[in-house]
């Protein structure tokens, strides 16, 4: 069964730090391209940042802050760093496949004072 589990959401100062962990389980995880979107609230998801079998990584126009993303195959992990948050990152973030059409449940953060 594919399955995705988001963590390392949480409340944070502007100004803070979070790393987002997306933990991947059920198909052979290195093989594949997989997502982070981000969805708050009253506005439509958009696409925050892609990471690729080989490690090459796109993030969507429209999101001005580029958060670090990167992979670590042995742990089924992917890492979303996010540095320096201000208000506007607040959002729950999802992480999944297009290709299998699986997606987790989120993890959300609140950057507040």
């Amino acid at each position: 069964q594919v399955q995705f589990v988001e963590s390392g959401g949480g409340l944070v100062q502007p100004g803070g730090s979070l790393t987002l962990t997306c933990t991947a389980s059920g198909f052979n995880f290195p093989n594949y391209v997989i997502t982070w979107y981000r969805q708050s609230h009253g506005r439509e998801r958009e696409r925050v940042a892609q990471i690729t079998a080989g490690g090459s990584t796109n993030f969507a126009t429209s999101v001005k802050d580029r958060l670090p993303i990167s992979r670590d195959n042995a742990k089924n992990a992917i890492f979303l760093q996010m540095n320096n948050v201000q208000p506007e990152v607040t959002a729950r973030y999802y992480c999944g496949s297009h290709t299998l059409n699986a997606w987790g449940q989120g993890t959300q953060v609140t950057a507040s004072s």
